[in-house]
C-alpha cells in the first residue's frame, strides 16, 4: 500500500516490488490512493503492475473515510498473505485492521527518507509491536531506526536498488542512443554529459552547471544535457546565461526514452547536494552502463566504490566535481571499465528481479513465523 499523491520515489519503489513480485511468480496487488490515476495509477499501470486497488488514504486525521478504509483492510486480510507499506497513513491503518481482525497478517514497513521516527510511546507500539519488520533503502536510515529503539537489528533490513534491469541495460538502451543524440542535433564526436533529476536546489543542477564552466574554461569538448522539470528551472537557465554556456547548455523537459538518453551520454551525474535516501536515478544510471559521477550522499558511498564503480565526490564541490569528469572524458578505457562495473554491480545487487527475490524470503519468513499476536 502507498498513499502518494504523485510519483515519489516510494510510489516508484512499491510499484517496481509489485511488478518484480509478479514476474516471479507471486500473487501482488497494489494498493494507491483515491484520485491518484493521473500522477501515480497511470504511471504504475505503464510500469507495468497488473492489479490495483484503491482506498481513501486520505490526509491527516480523516474519521470517516478513514473507517471505511479499515472495513475494506479487514475484509482483505484472508486474501493476504503479507500487509507491505510504505508511509505512516496506512501504516497505522494496516496496524489498526490488525488489530480489529481475529486473522493477523504479517506487517513489513518500508521507510523511504532520513527523517528520524520521533521514539514516543504510540511509535513505539507501532513499529515495536505491530510491525513485524521493517526495510529501509539505505544502511543509514536502517542503523537510525536501531539506535532510536524502534527496531532490533533482526527485524530491520537495508534493501537499496529495485531498478527495471531489462528497461535499463546497455543493450537495450543503447539501440536508441544514437537516435537521441540526433534528435539533439549533436555530432557523433561530442562528448556529452547528463544529469536527471527534478529541478530543485537539493539536486545539483547549479553545481553542474559550475562545474561545466571549469570544464569549458580548461577547452574541454563537451555538451551538457540537463534532464527533468520543476520550479528551480529558471534559476538554472540564469545561471547558464551568466556563466556563457547557453551554447553548451540544453534544458530538456520529460524525455519519452529515458534508457536512450541516458546511453547517448558519455557521463552521468548524480550531483545532489543531500539525499533522503535511494536515487532511482543512479540505479538506472548505472543499469544503463554509464559512467557516473555522484556525490557522497545517501545511498552513494553505501554501495559504490570509488574508481571502480563510479567517481564519487563531495557535494556541492564544483571544482572536483568538473575534475571527476574531466578525468572520464579524459580516459575512454577508464569510462568503459567504470560503466560496465557498474551495469554489472546492478544485475549482481540491486534489480528489480533481485529485490523481489530478497523481499520473497523476508515474507516467507514472516508469514507464520515472526508474526506476532500481542499487536
Amino acid at each position: 500500500m502507498v498513499s502518494c499523491r504523485g510519483w515519489s520515489s516510494d510510489a516508484y519503489w512499491a510499484a517496481r516490488a509489485t511488478v518484480e513480485l509478479e514476474r516471479a511468480g507471486h500473487d501482488a496487488v497494489l494498493v494507491c490512493r483515491q484520485r491518484s490515476e493521473a500522477r501515480v495509477i497511470r504511471l504504475a499501470r505503464e510500469a507495468g503492475v497488473t492489479r490495483i486497488e484503491t482506498l481513501a488514504l486520505s490526509s491527516g486525521l480523516a474519521p470517516l473515510s478513514d473507517a471505511a478504509d479499515l472495513r475494506r483492510l479487514v475484509t482483505w486480510l484472508p486474501s493476504a498473505q503479507v500487509l507491505h507499506v510504505h508511509r505512516s497513513k496506512e501504516h497505522w491503518l494496516a496496524a489498526l485492521a490488525n488489530r480489529r481482525s481475529p486473522l493477523r497478517r504479517p506487517l513489513v514497513r518500508t521507510r523511504h527518507i532520513v527523517q528520524p521516527v520521533r521514539p514516543h510511546a504510540l511509535n513505539r507500539w507501532l513499529y515495536g509491536h505491530a510491525t513485524d519488520l521493517v526495510v529501509t533503502v539505505t544502511e543509514a536510515i536502517r542503523r537510525q531506526l536501531v539506535a532510536s529503539g524502534l527496531g532490533t537489528a533482526e527485524r530491520v533490513v537495508a534493501l537499496p536498488g529495485g531498478v527495471d534491469a531489462d528497461r535499463f541495460n546497455p543493450e537495450t538502451a543503447l539501440a536508441g542512443a544514437a537516435r537521441a543524440r540526433a534528435a539533439l542535433g549533436l555530432a557523433a564526436d561530442v562528448p556529452v554529459i547528463g544529469l536527471v533529476s527534478g529541478f530543485r536546489v537539493m539536486k545539483g543542477q547549479q553545481t553542474a552547471v559550475e562545474a561545466a564552466a571549469r570544464l569549458a574554461a580548461a577547452g574541454c569538448r563537451f555538451h551538457l544535457l540537463l534532464i527533468g522539470q520543476g520550479p528551480f528551472i529558471p534559476r538554472v537557465r540564469e545561471l547558464v546565461e551568466r556563466v556563457g554556456l547557453a551554447e553548451r547548455v540544453s534544458i530538456l523537459g520529460f524525455v519519452d526514452d529515458l534508457p536512450a538518453a541516458m546511453a547517448a551520454l558519455d557521463v552521468a551525474l548524480y550531483a545532489a547536494l543531500e539525499s533522503d535516501g535511494m536515487s532511482r536515478v543512479l540505479f538506472e544510471y548505472l543499469a544503463t552502463g554509464v559512467p557516473v559521477v555522484a556525490s557522497r550522499v545517501g545511498v552513494v558511498p553505501e554501495v559504490l566504490d570509488d574508481g571502480r564503480t563510479a567517481m564519487l565526490v563531495p557535494p556541492g564541490e564544483p571544482a572536483l566535481l568538473a575534475g571527476a569528469i574531466a578525468r572520464l572524458l579524459d580516459d575512454a578505457a577508464l569510462r568503459r571499465a567504470v560503466g560496465g562495473a557498474g551495469a554489472e554491480l546492478v544485475r549482481a545487487h540491486f534489480s528489480g528481479a533481485r529485490l523481489a527475490e530478497r523481499l520473497a524470503a523476508l515474507y516467507v519468513s514472516l508469514d507464520g513465523a515472526t508474526a506476532r499476536g500481542g499487536s
